[in-house]
C-alpha cells in the first residue's frame, strides 16, 4: 500500500512537471522599447511576476518595426512557444495570420480584437481611467487650461483624450483642453524630445496640467512639466515616482494582468480564447495614489474621484467611448 501511494505521488509530480514543461511563454512588445516606463514595461512586469512565482522563464522580443513584430510572433510559434502574447494593436494582422498557421498555439493580443479560436483579445476601457485622471486635472488646474499629448494619432489614443476631456469638463464645465498627437507612425511612441516640445507649447498657452498617453514619448512630457513647475499625468504604468511632487497621478492600465493571466491560465490548463474587456469595474484601469503624489491630491479631490470611480463601475456615469463613433461629445 505504501509503495502504491508513493508511486501515485511520483506520477502526480511527474504530471505536474510535464504540464509546466508544456508552457513556454513568449512576449512580443510594441515598438517603443521594453523599458519605456509605461505600456511595454507594464507587460514586462506581468511576465516577471509569473516567472518569480512559478520559476518558469519566458522569452521576449523588442521589435523596432512592424515587419519585425510579425517575424517574432511567427518565430516564437514555430519554435513551440505557447502562449505567445503580442502587446500592441500593431500586431493585429500578424496575429490573425500566424494564429491561423499555428492552430494549436495559444495567442493573446492586447489592445485589439482578433476573432480566431486560439486567440484571446484583451482590450481596456481607457476612456474610463482617463475620465478619472481628467477629473483630477480639472480640479487641480488653477488656469482653467489643461493639456493632452498623445503618441501615434490613432482612434485608440483619441479614446484616451476624449475620456480625459470628459473628466476635466466634469470638474470645470468651461475648461480648455489642448490636444496634440506626436506623429502618425510607430516612431511617435519613442520621441521624448518631441513630446517635450509639444508640452512646452501647451504650457506656453496656459496649460498647468498635461496628460501623456504616448509610451516612451511621455517621458519627455513629464520631464518638461517638471522643469516648468507644472503638473503632469502619467499613463499605463504608475509613473508617479518619476517626478515626485510633479506627477499629479497616473492612469494605470493593467497590461501586466493580461500577460500574467495568459501565462497562468495556460499553465493551469484554463486558457480561454475570446474577448476580455477590462474597465474600472474590473480594476483594469484606475488612477494612481501613493506617497509620491499624496500631497497633490486633496481630500476633496480624492472624494470626488472615488465617487466618480464608484459611479462608473455602477453605470451611473457613462463615459463616451471615442472608438464607438469616432467622435467626442463637446
Amino acid at each position: 500500500m505504501k509503495k502504491t501511494l508513493l508511486s501515485l505521488f511520483a506520477l502526480a509530480a511527474m504530471s505536474a512537471t510535464a504540464l509546466a514543461a508544456d508552457v513556454k511563454p513568449a512576449l512580443v512588445y510594441g515598438t517603443g522599447g521594453k523599458f519605456d516606463k509605461s505600456f511595454n514595461e507594464a507587460a514586462y512586469g506581468g511576465a516577471e511576476k509569473f516567472k518569480a512565482e512559478t520559476g518558469i522563464d519566458y522569452r521576449d522580443f523588442e521589435p523596432t518595426s512592424d515587419t519585425q513584430g510579425e517575424q517574432a510572433i511567427r518565430n516564437f510559434a514555430s519554435r513551440g512557444f505557447n502562449p505567445v502574447v503580442a502587446v500592441s494593436f500593431a500586431w493585429t494582422s500578424a496575429v490573425e495570420k500566424v494564429a491561423a498557421e499555428f492552430p494549436d498555439t495559444q495567442f493573446v493580443i492586447v489592445d485589439s480584437v482578433v476573432d480566431k479560436p486560439n486567440v484571446r483579445s484583451v482590450v481596456y476601457k481607457e476612456e474610463e481611467g482617463s475620465y478619472l485622471v481628467g477629473l483630477l486635472a480639472g480640479m487641480a488646474s488653477t488656469t482653467g487650461k489643461v493639456g493632452f499629448v498623445g503618441g501615434m494619432d490613432i482612434p485608440l489614443i483619441r479614446k484616451f483624450a476624449c475620456g480625459y476631456e470628459q473628466g476635466a469638463r466634469a470638474a470645470k464645465a468651461d475648461i480648455q483642453v489642448f490636444q496634440n498627437m506626436t506623429g502618425t507612425t510607430g516612431a511617435a511612441w519613442n520621441d521624448p524630445v518631441r513630446g517635450g516640445e509639444l508640452t512646452k507649447n501647451q504650457i506656453d498657452q496656459g496649460a498647468d496640467v498635461v496628460y501623456a498617453a504616448a509610451g516612451a514619448t511621455g517621458l519627455g512630457v513629464l520631464q518638461t512639466a517638471a522643469d516648468n513647475g507644472k503638473l503632469s499625468i502619467g499613463v499605463d504604468s504608475n509613473q508617479n515616482h518619476l517626478h515626485p511632487g510633479s506627477v499629479l497621478t497616473s492612469m494605470v492600465k493593467r497590461v501586466d494582468l493580461a500577460v500574467y493571466n495568459a501565462y497562468s491560465d495556460s499553465k493551469n490548463d484554463k486558457f480561454t480564447p475570446g474577448l476580455q474587456v477590462l474597465g474600472v469595474a474590473q480594476e483594469g484601469v484606475a488612477y494612481a495614489l501613493d506617497d509620491n503624489n499624496a500631497k497633490l491630491i486633496t481630500e476633496e479631490m480624492k472624494a470626488a474621484v472615488e465617487k466618480a470611480k464608484a459611479d462608473i463601475a455602477a453605470g451611473t456615469i457613462k463615459v463616451h467611448d471615442y472608438m464607438s463613433d469616432n467622435s467626442c461629445p463637446k
